[in-house]
């Protein structure tokens, strides 16, 4: 069975028309930021471009996708949950040794230290007792070492077992693509309910033109996709378990965003989601940094609040009608860059105020890569997780994975391996920041061992239409609420799947190197 279906013209065509149509009309675009912009500041013409995309689904072996959100998922949660809270091993194991050489790092570390210090007077400190994610977790298709021959995905259900999920990393801020991903999920389930793919298929299939409709994209293959509801949800949940607000009438979520944000498409729908529910959640957005302390105060009892409307010269028309914000979820805050004097004070009155932060200011801090270095260590799983079934699962997903310090024999042993051109063509130097595009490759210095195995697909994006060998990474989305060692609520809550060139570096969709996806489940 020929995959991915040829797409010769004139219905090639009409497929990518299809598709481009259904992103125009249901927000699966990226706004476009100009560096310069001519237009007013508040003109009303904007413009946009489509999200990368793949043209069809890709193979994906179905135990697997369901091994990562029914079994892994919960595990990983409960797991980084309990980090972000053993601030002795956190320090000793992740971010002493990055304090030389990680400004990011050091910069988080000395604002936990400054919140602990104020703690201890009165009216400072950490806020809050109740902490939440929304993690995510990625994955990618592992050939076993012991198998020295390519390994294509195959379409037929059990011929898929070898395989293996290894992740790639796990992310606890501002994880993006959930929208997305829900979108072109529904847009690969249309088209497949058009039967647009069955013509391609018999185009393909059938060498006399009998039209043979056996296409194997079919919708029971197509998993569905609700992460918009389930995120909002999820923050829903929080906003509940809150509870009243003392200082306001209202309560309410509150986004804080990065300005010029270009991502829009992937966080509004949640917004509009938590507003349309039976009992609306009210959701309010504001900007890192200085909006965030123009717009907000601290109430008597630490109470964090948001003034919907723009400060103006003192009045009450300026500081009217203020919201007690129930749940702090950060889409901002997540690169050095963010953090000059505004926006560390900035960190600091979120995670004073009583506020569930998603995340709180260690839940950030777990999802340094040097964390899952350090889970790798002998006896650490087994310290957190009092279970040699998760530990098991957890260990299974782990790759080959080197610090580079130069001191220690593991770091030692990384630089060996990065700066020997036999050994580094297998490896990726990944940093610690969070967002994508700061990898390294290859020959170029690669800390990640990895074999995919082989499928071919379509993909679409503004350089054009495509087919290639193409590499999927499986994010998985989890949400975890915890209080002071107390798991409260843990639990899978949805899942994206991104793709690229096998020959591409870089995953990251919103920067032009991947593509979202549906995943045809064999």
């Amino acid at each position: 069975m020929i995959y991915p279906p040829t797409t010769p013209e004139p219905q090639g065509h009409h497929l990518t028309t299809q598709i481009l149509n259904y992103q125009l009309t249901h927000g699966m675009h990226l706004k476009h930021i100009p560096l310069n912009p001519r237009l007013p500041h508040n003109s009303p013409v904007g413009s946009s471009y489509p999200i990368s995309t793949s043209v069809f689904p890709t193979p994906f072996p179905k135990a697997l996708f369901h091994h990562a959100k029914q079994t892994l998922q919960p595990i990983y949660n409960e797991l980084y949950a309990l980090l972000s809270q053993n601030e002795s091993w956190l320090y000793e194991a992740v971010i002493r040794p990055l304090l030389p050489v990680d400004a990011f790092a050091r910069t988080l570390w000395e604002i936990h230290e400054r919140l602990k210090n104020e703690g201890e007077q009165e009216g400072g400190g950490y806020g809050s007792n109740i902490s939440m994610g929304l993690f995510r977790s990625d994955y990618m298709l592992h050939v076993p070492d012991n198998i020295n021959e390519d390994v294509k995905i195959s379409l037929f259900e059990g011929e898929n077992t070898g395989l293996q999920l290894n992740q790639v990393e796990f992310n606890t801020i501002a994880c993006a693509g959930g929208c997305h991903a829900n979108k072109v999920v529904d847009m690969h389930r249309y088209l497949t309910k058009t039967g647009v793919y069955d013509s391609l298929s018999g185009a393909s299939d059938d060498k006399e033109g009998k039209g043979d409709r056996d296409s194997p994209i079919k919708l029971s293959s197509l998993p569905t996709n609700d992460n918009i509801k389930a995120l909002a949800d999820s923050l829903a949940v929080a906003h509940d378990m809150y509870g009243r607000p003392a200082a306001t009438r209202r309560a309410g979520v509150l986004f804080i965003v990065q300005p010029d944000n270009f991502n829009v498409a992937d966080e509004l729908p949640i917004e509009y989601a938590l507003w349309d529910r039976d009992v609306p959640v009210p959701t309010h957005r504001v900007e890192w940094g200085v909006d965030v302390l123009e717009r907000t105060c601290l109430g008597g009892d630490r109470e964090l609040l948001f003034y919907p409307h723009l400060q103006g010269d003192g009045s009450d028309g300026g500081k009217r009608q203020p919201v007690e914000i129930s749940v702090v979820y950060l889409r901002a805050g997540l690169e050095m860059h963010e953090y000059d004097s505004t926006g560390i004070e900035c960190r600091v009155r979120l995670e004073q105020s009583r506020s569930i932060k998603c995340p709180s200011l260690l839940g950030h801090i777990v999802t340094f890569k040097k964390v899952q270095q350090a889970l790798m260590g002998p006896g650490v799983l087994e310290r957190f997780l009092h279970s040699e079934e998760k530990v098991s699962a957890i260990r299974d997903t782990f790759m080959s994975m080197y610090p580079m310090d130069g001191v220690s024999t593991e770091g030692r042993v990384g630089r060996r391996l990065a700066t020997n051109p036999d050994t580094s063509g297998r490896y990726i130097l990944k940093p610690s920041l969070e967002g994508g595009g700061h990898n390294i490759y290859g020959e170029d210095i690669p800390g990640f061992l990895l074999g995919s195995p082989i499928v071919e697909n379509v993909l679409m994006s503004r350089e054009g239409v495509e087919e290639s060998d193409v590499i999927s990474e499986l994010g998985v989305f989890g949400l975890c609420i915890w209080k002071k060692g107390e798991i409260l609520r843990n639990e899978a809550v949805g899942w994206s799947l991104k793709t690229k060139f096998a020959d591409v570096d870089e995953m990251s969709v919103v920067k032009g190197f991947g593509c979202f996806d549906t995943p045809l489940l064999v």
